[in-house]
């Protein structure tokens, strides 16, 4: 049997790929497909799995083991993305925001965001 994926890109574009199978288990059995019972669980479960693997990526980082914090990393960039599809955020909303924010000091835009709105 062949790879699928062999020939698919390794790169960012992974991610678009990963949301529109995220996105078309969104009424999919959820016995069948642990994406479709995230999404069916709502936000609260959701967010909760995110912040577990983020905590797990941040172990992993401090047992300074590499090939853990890239499996783990994966776990994070596939829990957010469930997330985005949870609550309408759509990747191109994300890749916008960040384009915004490109070439801008990281203090600078930090300290905009804490400033109230006149």
């Amino acid at each position: 049997m062949t790879d699928p994926t062999a020939d698919a890109p390794t790169d960012a574009t992974i991610l678009e790929r990963l949301f529109q199978v995220i996105e078309s288990r969104r009424d999919g059995d959820a016995d069948a497909s642990y994406t479709a019972a995230l999404l069916a669980e709502g936000t609260p479960r959701i967010t909760q799995k995110l912040g577990e693997e983020a905590v797990e990526t941040i172990v992993a980082a401090l047992s300074e083991e590499p090939e853990q914090v890239t499996r783990e990393s994966a776990d994070v960039l596939y829990h957010l993305l469930v997330l985005w599809a949870a609550t309408g955020v759509r990747p191109a909303d994300v890749w916008a925001e960040l384009a915004r924010r490109e070439g801008t000091s990281g203090l600078e835009e930090k300290r905009a965001r804490s400033e109230p709105e006149s």
